[in-house]
């Protein structure tokens, strides 16, 4: 049984099929951030604040660094989930597909600069 109605089934606006996707994506990386935001603060934290070799020797560490990169990556692909789903409800044409597009670029840039740093800082 189909719940479309006679104009719906002309035009073929039917569902979309993709909303519970979205939707579990972005419930498991808001959970994945809700567990990695503190460990990320507190790991970053107590790294912050001593001389420069006491950090470079912090961050040298498996489980900061981890943790660090982990934190960066998954944040700033949330950050660009958020912004996608805002561009995509409020701005439209030509414009959104362009602000999507930049969104994406800015969002892989970021990450790349930080997990470069990161390297440098842990190497």
């Amino acid at each position: 049984m189909r719940y479309l109605t006679d104009r719906k089934r002309a035009m073929g606006l039917g569902s979309g099929r993709s909303g519970t996707e979205g939707h579990w994506q972005m419930l498991v990386r808001s959970v994945i951030m809700g567990v990695l935001a503190p460990l990320f603060i507190f790991t970053v934290g107590f790294g912050i604040g001593g001389s420069y070799e006491e950090v470079i020797a912090y961050f040298s560490r498996p489980f900061p660094a981890i943790v660090t990169g982990l934190g960066l990556v998954i944040g700033l692909v949330q950050l660009m989930a958020e912004a996608q789903e805002a561009i995509e409800d409020y701005v439209h044409g030509t414009a959104g597909k362009l602000l999507l597009v930049a969104n994406k670029a800015f969002c892989f840039a970021l990450i790349a600069a930080s997990l470069f740093a990161l390297v440098k800082l842990a190497l």
